[in-house]
């Protein structure tokens, strides 16, 4: 029997749903002002896209499953991150994703990346989470599903040649992912991202504009 990759790699975790309400009310979330659109591409179960508050909402997600983990509100669109024909021109003011375009094949990214263009509204901004190989060699291929390799310096340059200019990147933001070390409770979770320098960071943290 062929099992879906929710059921086996990434099956749902509520405490990534205490991670990222914490995270968008300690961080994410005075990056987006109420008046924002914001599109969240590789939605997958909603974390983000359900936590943050803005005017409108849209999640975009190839998996149908999506829609069930929806809070009343967000838009959902079954789509590839490739295919955004369903969203606006020119509407959106944050685009997000998070542990997506590793999925990805640079053929496909760059496709991605040339509609994210034509969705975002002049100044809007997008928003990427996104494992660094270069701090995470060992763990970057444990997911089956990993196509691209991405690093704090490959993937800015890959942006700057698709036609987006990088306005900050931190190349160690948050642990690789849930089975790290570190607890998921709320106040561990908020002054870690205070901390200057941040244990077992393994995941960056890019914010880019179109040119």
């Amino acid at each position: 029997m062929l099992h879906d990759y929710h059921d086996t790699r990434f099956t749902f975790d509520p405490r990534r749903d205490v991670l990222w309400k914490t995270l968008c009310e300690g961080y994410f979330q005075g990056l987006v002002k109420p008046s924002d659109c914001v599109l969240e591409l590789g939605a997958g179960y909603a974390h983000f896209i359900n936590h943050i508050a803005c005017a409108r909402r849209i999640a975009v997600d190839q998996w149908a499953g999506m829609k069930q983990y929806l809070r009343p509100g967000v838009e959902a669109l079954i789509s590839s991150a490739t295919d955004l024909s369903g969203v606006p021109d020119d509407a959106v003011n944050f685009v997000f994703a998070s542990n997506l375009f590793e999925h990805l094949s640079q053929a496909d990214l760059a496709a991605c990346l040339a509609q994210i263009r034509t969705k975002l509204k002049p100044g809007g901004t997008l928003n990427i989470l996104q494992p660094n190989y270069r701090l995470a060699p060992a763990e970057y291929f444990d997911d089956y599903t990993h196509v691209s390799i991405w690093s704090d310096r490959s993937l800015p340059d890959f942006l700057s040649a698709n036609g987006f200019r990088v306005i900050e990147c931190v190349p160690g933001f948050l642990p690789f992912s849930l089975k790290s070390r570190l607890p998921v409770l709320p106040p561990l979770i908020r002054l870690y991202l205070k901390l200057p320098w941040k244990p077992l960071a393994k995941q960056m943290w890019i914010r880019a504009v179109c040119e």
